[in-house]
């Protein structure tokens, strides 16, 4: 019986590769669509703007996700502004022309989009849920509405199609938290800015498990919030790094510190004073039961004891 096929577009990163392992473990046949890997039967290069070869992958494909997107850990200048906008909305509009073109197009389709296109929420305001969510301004919320823009505007009426709403997702392989836990390990683990600012993050496991539940066990459409369901404040979650790796020292981290850093770095002090609170109100109704609910359940499971 031949094995029913995932395409992962833009999926040789942290993410894409754990994807590719869950999927791989379930019995699926993935093919990623990447700029830098070494063309090969399940490997095929796109430049993520154009057709090509690789649009005759997504034939018959039960499974189609897309994560490809210039990162933003950069400082947003005009000219990166432009790359992270042009490097979501091409990929997506070029799936899009791809699945209209398909004899038999893939059944589902999970596009990337990010929790970050909810409005910076301080204090005890409620979570932002996918119906009751507040969509915040600025540059980053441009990002994630115009990426969700473009994946709307695709014409795929025989595939289902829903936007995967990240948020920070924790593994110990890649992604934020590897960086964290070194700048941790030196002292770097206190509050950063107030540390009111609220944490919504994901175990790498539970993010792959409902890509899996979306995909498999539901046949519903539309944006999902993908995060834990207890986003922590930003001084919590640093006071859980602390007792985990037990810094000889801990080091004060103000506002002003960190805009000098993320300067000398080429980021962005957005990336970790935003206040993100974000609840998985869809996932939930429809019955995921998250491994890691908590963050030190997941920070227990993710760094050394």
């Amino acid at each position: 019986m031949e094995k029913p096929k995932m395409v992962i577009a833009g999926g040789n990163g942290f993410l894409g590769n754990h994807l590719r392992q869950h999927f791989s473990r379930l019995g699926y046949r993935v093919v990623l669509l990447s700029r830098g890997v070494k063309p090969g039967p399940d490997c095929l290069q796109w430049d993520a703007r154009t057709l090509g070869p690789w649009a005759a992958e997504l034939e018959g494909a039960a499974l189609l996700v897309n994560m490809a997107g210039r990162t933003v850990d950069c400082r947003y200048n005009d000219t990166n502004k432009r790359d992270i906008i042009a490097s979501r909305v091409d990929s997506t509009r070029v799936l899009g022309e791809a699945v209209a073109a398909c004899a038999q197009p893939p059944k589902v389709w999970l596009n990337s989009s990010t929790a970050t296109i909810y409005a910076d929420t301080e204090g005890e305001k409620p979570a932002n849920t996918e119906a009751a969510g507040i969509i915040g301004t600025g540059f980053s919320v441009a990002v994630a509405t115009a990426w969700e823009q473009a994946f709307a505007a695709c014409d795929a009426v025989a595939t289902r199609k829903v936007a995967l709403r990240t948020s920070i997702v924790l593994g110990r392989d890649g992604g934020a938290l590897p960086v964290m836990a070194k700048l941790a390990k030196v002292g770097l683990c206190t509050p950063q800015g107030t540390g009111a600012q609220w944490v919504s993050w994901l175990h790498v496991q539970d993010f792959c498990r409902a890509v899996e539940f979306l995909a498999t066990q539901t046949a519903e459409s539309g944006a999902f919030n993908l995060c834990a369901p207890h986003p922590l404040p930003n001084r919590d979650f640093n006071g859980l790094l602390a007792r985990k790796l037990r810094p000889l020292l801990r080091l004060p981290q103000p506002k002003w510190l960190l805009e000098v850093g993320a300067f000398v770095l080429r980021t962005e002090t957005e990336l970790i004073l935003k206040s993100r609170k974000v609840y998985p109100q869809r996932l939930l109704d429809l019955g995921f039961a998250f491994r890691f609910p908590t963050c030190e359940q997941a920070l227990n499971d993710l760094l050394p004891a």
